[in-house]
This record gives C-alpha cells, structure tokens and sequence, in this order.
C-alpha cells in the first residue's frame, strides 16, 4: 500500500496496514501546517538512533514488533525504559533524548507522528544510513515552524 504525501489536504488511509507493509526505514505519509506522520521499519538489531528535537513533540505507534524504548534528560543519562510490542506508543516530550532499539526477530513497524512537521513532504529513506546522509530533508515552507534549533543525535 503506497501512500502519496498530498500535503496540508484532507487524507485518508489505513494506517495500520500501511504501516504493517512499509519496509523503508522511513516514509513521509502525510505532512500538515502543524504535524506530520511518518511510518519506519526498524531491521532486527536495529534502532532508530539516539536523538533529541528541542521543539519537537513525537508519538510513536508499534503496529508489529517488539522494542526497547529509552529515554533521558541527556544522551548519557536515559533514566526511563521500557519493553514495547505490538499496540504500544511512545510519547516523547520536546527536548528528551530518546532511542527504540529492536529486540524482536522480524522488523519493528511502527508510525510516528511529530508536531511540528520534521521531514520534507513525500521523503522516502529506505535504511537509516540513507536518511542520515540525506542533506535535502526539511519541512515544507508551509508549516508552521518554531524558531529554528537544530536537533541533537547520539
């Protein structure tokens, strides 16, 4: 199931089914004036990567999985940690640093959903070294945007 990133327009899709059959690390699915969903599949082994968005709230969904979720005050300090699977979310609060490890034997689905939008609209990274090299990935000039800090990574 390909979703088309339609941009700030009414959209409709299952999400749970999309996300299930994405096997890019990351798809932009939908970015709107205040936030943006994105859907990731995570290798076994793998993680998201240690970082932190400074104004940046983040909601993730596991839809299949099972993962290790951290997070902390500072990259040297993840003080909260939890075992996560299928059904569970993970909120993060603007400025925590934060990282889901897979701990499973088949990839982690999941969504995710930031507010403010994170990505350009429709961005497609298929592994997390191609998102990290990735130097033209910054949300469209018609969201709404704090004033700008740059996220921190591990």
């Amino acid at each position: 199931m390909a979703i088309n990133d339609i941009g700030p327009k009414p959209q409709s899709f299952d999400i749970e089914l999309a996300t299930k059959e994405n096997t890019d690390y990351r798809s932009v699915a939908w970015s709107g004036r205040y936030l943006q969903v994105t859907l990731m599949s995570i290798p076994v082994g793998a993680d998201i990567g240690l970082e932190a968005h400074p104004e940046t709230d983040q909601f993730l969904r596991l839809d299949a999985g099972r993962g290790r979720v951290q997070m902390g005050v500072a990259k040297d300090k993840l003080t909260f940690e939890k075992e996560v699977s299928d059904g569970w979310c993970v909120l993060v609060p603007a400025g925590t640093w934060h990282n889901i490890t897979n701990t499973g034997s088949a990839p982690m689905q999941l969504y995710t959903i930031y507010a403010p939008a994170h990505h350009k609209p429709g961005k497609v990274q298929a592994t997390a070294a191609a998102a990290e090299a990735d130097k033209d990935d910054e949300p469209a000039a018609w969201s709404v945007q704090p004033k700008p800090v740059p996220d921190k990574h591990g």
